[in-house]
């Protein structure tokens, strides 16, 4: 594949960024301009000189522009291999296109404002598609620009050799522009999925577009990037990064589960999350966002050393003054006060984002996760348990603020690896049990914190005395149960469940303790 002169270009675009600039280079360097409806316009209206494609073809365009570019003496203009074809193209009076500029209908951008079905549909691109997988196929001869941002790129291959574009340019659009016809069935067909309520459709696709490149993955032998699928979610994704060193792949992970866990809570009312290896260290209600920073630290300030911290309210001066005591890895909120920011600017490599927004944890919404040979597919977890989801199933009832630190607690235990126990006190987690095989260690594992935060902070007993415990699935023995009575909680939330419910709740009678059932289970694996 040598360079390739581009004597005829045909741009028919609905994003127009850069355009007339991009335009008017082809234009200098000689190149004869196509056009179609409002793109053709618009180069008219800028002073360019236009063709339209209707001119070419000898047929208008029709059926409210559903039909325009959809001929053979556009496709075969774009399809010819110039060195076999030329017979053909004689003999059909057909003339080659050099590069084609498209970009399609906003199908995406219509699905994420919440249009309605015939909008929607009216936004399905079918001749653009069609029209960049022609040239991309064709790379030998034609170049395909698909997105704005490759504008300047191929500006400057023109200016370096004098208006030739060379081989390896082109088979680098050639593979973003089949990506993007890809991604772009990928998001036509997901939304027919959901219209049609299909959970397991014969085919599964989905994509995302380069939000960053990363320099390593979980370890620094493994090679990793960061893609945005385009959800309408607030989070890392749509993240401003004020400042900081790069994110690297762990540190992602773990803002984004962190962000998720404060959106469970009304923000109304100041939380914080400290996460370390996925699983939260530290999660608080407070008075402030100081207070509640202070009082996630103290479940476990050892592990939160390096962490990644979210609120659920933008970041202030009085947090951003406590946060600046202790390393910290990344900060996510949806905004940050102009003297918290100037506060965080001193700590050159932390990362502070700005997400703009909290995302709705009842959201309906897919999770992936990769194995060998394929992907699982879920619905998020977006269950929600409130007072009157709960079924007392002890003779001793639970008081309000029992019942208030068990839902605390069984909100952040979804969002801790399963096993998990969770231990609270007045809005504020006590000890946090994470990712054990046996569910009666992740109990004493998370009492041993408790016990370890306590002496660090001289406390006269542990926070887990007088707590509620939070199970993230149902004890199958009454020793998980036993384990965390001996830890000094006095209310329990499970999910119940078990062939043992019976014994269990046997044995929270026995030790005088409140035991509520929620029916949901939330495991994380």
């Amino acid at each position: 594949m040598t360079e390739r002169t581009i004597r005829r270009a045909l741009l028919s675009v609905s994003d127009k960024t850069g355009l007339i600039a991009f335009a008017q280079t082809l234009s200098g360097y000689g190149a004869e301009l196509l056009s179609t409806g409002g793109t053709a316009k618009a180069l008219r209206d800028a002073g360019l000189a236009v063709t339209d494609v209707s001119e070419v073809t000898g047929f208008p365009e029709i059926m409210d522009g559903r039909v325009k570019t959809l001929h053979p003496k556009i496709h075969g203009g774009l399809l010819a291999q110039r060195d076999k074809h030329g017979d053909a193209m004689r003999a059909h009076g057909i003339e080659g296109i050099d590069l084609l500029v498209c970009n399609l209908y906003p199908f995406e951008a219509t699905v994420a404002k919440g249009a309605g079905f015939e909008e929607t549909i009216e936004n399905i691109d079918i001749g653009g598609p069609a029209l960049i997988r022609a040239a991309a196929k064709n790379h030998d001869w034609v170049t395909v620009v698909v997105d704005p941002e490759d504008y300047a790129l191929v500006t400057a291959a023109l200016q370096e050799s004098g208006g030739k574009l060379g081989a390896n340019l082109r088979h680098e659009l050639a593979e973003i522009a089949f990506a993007r016809t890809a991604a772009y069935d990928a998001a036509v067909s997901s939304w027919f999925a959901a219209q049609n309520s299909t959970d397991t459709p014969r085919r599964r696709s989905f994509a995302g577009k380069l939000r960053q490149g990363l320099r390593y993955g979980e370890n620094p032998h493994q090679r990793a990037a960061f893609y945005a699928t385009g959800e309408n979610r607030f989070g890392v994704s749509t993240a401003t990064q004020l400042q900081g060193k790069e994110l690297s792949y762990n540190n992602i992970a773990d803002t984004d589960a962190a962000y998720e866990l404060v959106a469970e809570f009304d923000p109304k009312t100041p939380v914080c999350a400290i996460i370390k290896h996925a699983n939260p260290c530290g999660v608080a209600r407070g008075a402030s966002l100081a207070e509640a920073y202070r009082n996630a630290l103290a479940c476990d300030p050892v592990s939160a050393f390096g962490g990644v911290l979210a609120f659920n309210r933008p970041l202030d001066a009085g947090a951003a003054e406590e946060i600046a005591k202790l390393f910290t890895e990344v900060i996510i909120a949806p905004d940050a006060d102009t003297e918290a920011r100037k506060i965080m600017s001193a700590k050159k490599n932390l990362r502070l984002l700005i997400a703009g927004g909290l995302p709705d944890p009842r959201a309906t919404g897919l999770s992936f996760r990769s194995i060998a040979g394929g992907f699982l597919v879920q619905t998020r977890d977006n269950a929600e348990t409130g007072r009157n989801d709960l079924k007392l199933v002890t003779k001793r009832k639970p008081t309000s603020a029992e019942i208030a630190d068990m839902l605390f607690a069984f909100t952040v235990a979804k969002h801790v690896k399963s096993n998990a126990i969770v231990y609270a006190k007045d809005g504020v987690t006590a000890g946090i049990g994470a990712g054990q095989m046996s569910r009666v260690d992740s109990a004493r594992i998370a009492a041993a914190k408790a016990r370890e935060a306590a002496a660090a902070a001289g406390w006269p007993e542990p926070r887990t005395k007088g707590s509620a415990a939070a199970s993230e699935a149902f004890f199958p023995f009454p020793d998980g149960l036993i384990a965390v009575a001996e830890a000094g909680a006095t209310a329990i939330i499970q999910p119940g469940g078990s062939v043992n419910d019976d014994e269990v709740i046997k044995c929270a009678d026995e030790l005088h303790l409140a035991m509520v059932f929620t029916g949901v289970r939330h495991f994380r694996h």
